[in-house]
């Protein structure tokens, strides 16, 4: 009797471990824009589906100032940047992920509150990190501002990468790519580039000079096509690739369309596009192309028929065979990657800015309202759950062992217990 319970006390102790590892394996930082993929999905299953402001709530803390950055999360650390109009300083605050409590604040500047569109800000610029260090980007007219902090918050470098001209104001998030930091600099004058730089001193790498010389915001994202990585942007009348390790282009697109702010995704070999300014278009591409691929059979689809369906400002996501889009007033649809076919569409709210992220199964967008509905990845629409924070949302969710970190406004929310 005795050894038949010690057999299964040793037999339960396994299961705790074999499920404790799975989970582990699971697990995620969001270390930047759109997460460690650049493309809006998790590899976590065990995540909330339901809440409220004051259900499922691990817990909220307040953030000064207004910003529509994007939270980036880090082991138990939590990263956002805000700045305060009053005083026009930019600031970057490291908050626990544990309990909320914020470990420290730096002033990263002080500078006059730059021209913008009424849907930005002056904090919209999501930061990235490796773990070890984290940076962030401002605008302090004439320069873009590039800083990079220790996880403690001593400054490291601050590089001025670029000068910057638009009328919409400044946002551009940057992203780790091997040992380098890059930042797209799209804008209204012939300094358009994308710049990398070194992790360590910020060094420049190289820089691309960037065609027809117009603003956008679109957050490079890295694909791997046939063992190689691409780096993927719209913006500046075109849609391109270049070989992040060089800068080289691979491909290029003219248009469709002149300005641009969602970031592409990829499924099943095909890179999907939406945008833009002053015409929305939807856009499937085989990334295996060279050269000017504009009318070649590298474009595989092409909608531009439906003006609602095609999104500006939010990024897509991208699960098995389908791209899911919510456009700016709240359409959802759904995207046979392959052929381009709409499966299907639903209203789910009434303005959207935030991007989606995927993650068990289940897509996930945050209106403006603040209000996130979950619907299943599938080609048929499946609700899942409305969950209302009663607080405006511009900020794009964060994903990290077993938690959803959503910024309103005003505050920032972790959702859930958690898996650790």
């Amino acid at each position: 009797m005795s050894r038949a319970r010690t057999r299964l006390t040793i037999f339960a102790l396994l299961m705790c471990c074999a499920l404790w590892l799975a989970r582990s394996a699971e697990a995620e930082d969001w270390p930047q824009w759109r997460g460690p993929r650049g493309d809006g999905t998790s590899l976590e299953t065990d995540l909330p589906t339901h809440w409220s402001a004051n259900q499922n709530v691990a817990w909220k803390t307040p953030i000064p100032g207004i910003g529509h950055s994007s939270p980036i999360v880090v082991g138990d650390r939590v990263f956002v940047t805000t700045c305060i109009d009053q005083s026009e300083k930019r600031l970057v605050l490291c908050i626990s992920r544990r309990d909320g409590t914020v470990l420290w604040q730096r002033h990263v500047l002080t500078a006059p509150l730059e021209q913008k569109n009424s849907l930005n800000s002056h904090a919209s610029a999501t930061p990235c990190s490796d773990g070890k260090r984290v940076w962030v980007s401002f605008f302090q007219s004439p320069q873009i501002e590039l800083i990079c902090y220790d996880m403690e918050g001593n400054e490291i470098w601050r590089k001025s990468p670029s000068t910057f001209s638009s009328i919409h104001g400044f946002c551009s998030s940057p992203i780790l790519y091997k040992d380098m930091v890059i930042l797209n600099c799209d804008q209204d004058s012939p300094a358009a580039s994308i710049v990398a730089m070194n992790q360590n001193d910020g060094a420049e790498r190289y820089r691309i000079d960037r065609p027809n010389h117009t603003r956008s915001y679109c957050t490079p994202a890295l694909f791997d096509v046939s063992g190689q990585t691409q780096m993927v942007l719209s913006g500046s009348k075109c849609v391109a690739s270049y070989d992040p390790d060089t800068g080289k282009q691979k491909w290029l697109i003219d248009g469709p369309t002149e300005q641009y702010v969602a970031s592409l995704v990829m499924t099943r070999g095909v890179l999907f596009m939406t945008g833009g300014f002053p015409e929305h278009h939807l856009m499937g591409i085989d990334p295996s192309g060279a050269g000017n691929i504009t009318h070649s059979p590298h474009i595989l689809w092409h909608d531009k028929k439906d003006h609602r369906a095609g999104s500006y400002v939010p990024s897509p996501v991208a699960c098995g065979d389908w791209f899911f889009l919510v456009c700016d007033d709240g359409l959802a649809t759904c995207w046979e990657a392959k052929t381009g076919r709409r499966l299907w569409k639903q209203q789910i709210n009434e303005h959207q800015s935030a991007s989606g992220v995927v993650a068990g199964g289940n897509v996930y967008f945050t209106s403006d309202a603040g209000e996130t509905t979950v619907f299943k990845a599938s080609a048929k629409f499946e609700l899942v759950a409305t969950n209302a924070l009663g607080e405006q949302v511009r900020a794009s969710p964060a994903i990290s062992r077993g938690q959803i970190f959503i910024r309103t406004t005003s505050n920032l929310y972790c959702i859930g217990s958690g898996n650790e």
